[in-house]
């Protein structure tokens, strides 16, 4: 079994046990040792997975982490655990004085459902301070699965591993900085877009106009791709489904995903994007209107887009999910009620 199977098993496991799990010691059974099988280590070889690893810090003696993964007798990585629902923030300062008294060049901190892998790739020795992969169970990705793997049992290979933690943190930070000049487009940034178009004295007036122009111009393109994606996909669903069924006789269709609703969905995914991961937001498209639910469950209702008429409509969600809503131009106007949808989804996941 790969070791996304694995871990999606152990995802499902995992939303059914949380809510009895108390304890950092169940948090150890019932997750993390199971988490630490499926990268491949033997967790009853105390030779290969070290519990209660001594990590003596300066004066300080008999400072332990929860587990140490050895190869060749070394302490190759640390994993500290904490509580599940604790903040793991708070925690990581611990992990950074275990690390500088090892010889690991990897270590996870978790809360059994969050893993956040470190190495030291600003200072020898030294924990950087922020991850360079983060894996969330509730939220598996791939590409994160795919990370993962290379410090796993099988595959292991340290150089292999720092050299794509060195690439993950950069990709991390230039997207974080991409992410920070949509919202807020730099001089420098506008500068470089608008030169090539604008033949006039870049004055601060024209600054103004272009800050504006680079946001909206950018925010159309990836809606505009994500949808040429999407399209795509959607046709060859339903090639595939066609031929599955050319014995039957066709139908007509009827719900229609309009562009205007996928714009809007792929919108709001960005207007929530700091709160949850975008692949717990999903689509579900009826009849009178375009939902979008968290975790793709109807129970957990973030908006609903009411596009389908003359006039349009966003549908967010009180405490009692009762709906209300409010008149939208289209798509581009859910911006300008970004913190109603916020809101919306705060009802959701408290």
């Amino acid at each position: 079994m790969s070791l996304w199977d694995q871990l999606t098993v152990l995802s499902d496991r995992a939303v059914e046990l949380v809510a009895n799990i108390q304890t950092e010691e169940a948090t150890k059974t019932a997750l993390v040792m199971p988490f630490l099988q499926a990268l491949g280590y033997d967790i009853f070889n105390p030779s290969e997975v070290i519990p209660e690893f001594t990590a003596d810090v300066g004066i300080k003696r008999g400072e332990k982490v929860d587990y140490a993964i050895c190869r060749d007798g070394e302490p190759t990585i640390l994993i500290e655990c904490k509580p599940h629902g604790a903040s793991l923030d708070s925690y990581s300062g611990q992990l950074f004085r275990y690390f500088s008294v090892t010889r690991a060049r990897i270590a996870i901190l978790t809360d059994g459902l969050v893993y956040r892998v470190y190495s030291d790739l600003s200072e020898p020795n030294k924990l950087d301070e922020a991850p360079f992969l983060t894996v969330s169970l509730p939220a598996l990705k791939r590409d994160a699965v795919s990370q993962l793997e290379k410090i796993s049992k099988k595959l292991f290979d340290l150089d292999a591993v720092l050299a794509s933690a060195e690439a993950l943190r950069y990709q991390n930070q230039l997207i974080a900085r991409f992410a920070a000049e949509l919202e807020s487009p730099s001089e420098d940034f506008v500068r470089v877009l608008a030169d090539p178009v604008y033949e006039g004295r870049f004055t601060a007036a024209a600054m103004d106009k272009f800050s504006g122009l680079v946001k909206s111009s950018i925010r159309a393109y990836i809606a505009d791709a994500v949808d040429r994606r999407l399209r795509a996909a959607l046709e060859q669903n339903a090639q595939e489904a066609e031929r599955a069924n050319e014995t039957e006789p066709a139908a007509e269709p009827e719900i229609v995903t309009t562009a205007e609703e996928l714009q809007g969905f792929y919108i709001v995914r960005a207007i929530v994007g700091d709160l949850v991961p975008s692949d717990r937001i999903a689509a579900r498209d009826v009849r009178s209107y375009f939902g979008v639910l968290l975790d793709d469950n109807n129970r957990k209702p973030i908006c609903r887009l009411w596009f389908n008429g003359a006039r349009k409509y966003l549908g967010v969600f009180d405490s009692e999910k009762k709906e209300s809503r409010i008149e939208v131009a289209g798509p581009d106007d859910l911006f300008r009620h970004a913190d109603r949808i916020r809101e919306s989804l705060q009802h959701v996941l408290s």
